[in-house]
């Protein structure tokens, strides 16, 4: 397989999660949606009001963020590598789909603006990450792993890390605060 039908491949994934994830936000959970406190007006409040403990969060995040990235490298070390890197996509991109159909639904452009800013910027950094370690199991065995895909994969998550903790906190709360 030639790297751009690779990479047509990745995509595809992608959005087929991302298709199926609106989709059932739209016909299978429309009343948990409804339900849904994280697009509240009175959650978003509280959340811009909170004090947040940086070394518990730190620790949170890096574990939410990390644990993937090893699980989905031990499985790659498995025949399982491309469905792994397919189900991965997928579910990422249906979680995406769900979560922006549901802030739509409750917010209208606003929730859509919210949950990209609340991607922001870290998001970057967590696909270039992500992304280093896909495309090594997806074309292995033609790409290698080494210890540059390796750093570049670890210095990406890291920021990524950084930048959630300590920078989208003060974005969000700035952005919530023009609701």
């Amino acid at each position: 397989m030639g790297i751009q039908e690779s990479k047509k491949f990745l995509a595809l994934f992608c959005m087929l999660g991302f298709i199926i994830g609106i989709i059932y936000a739209n016909l299978m959970s429309k009343d948990y949606i409804a339900a849904m406190g994280i697009f509240n007006e009175f959650f978003l409040s509280q959340y811009s009001q909170a004090e947040i403990d940086m070394a518990e969060y730190l620790w949170y995040v890096v574990r939410i963020r990390v644990m993937p990235a090893v699980l989905i490298a031990a499985l790659g070390c498995t025949r399982l590598r491309k469905g792994v890197v397919a189900l991965f996509l997928i579910w990422t991109g249906f979680c995406g789909g769900m979560i922006m159909t549901a802030a739509v639904l409750k917010m209208g452009l606003k929730g859509l603006v919210l949950c990209l800013i609340a991607l922001i910027p870290h998001l970057i950094f967590y696909t270039a990450g992500y992304l280093i370690l896909l495309w090594y199991l997806f074309t292995y065995p033609e790409s290698r792993w080494n210890l540059s895909k390796m750093i570049s994969m670890g210095l990406f998550i890291i920021v990524g890390i950084l930048l959630e903790c300590y920078v989208n906190p003060i974005i969000m709360e700035l952005f919530i605060k023009t609701l």
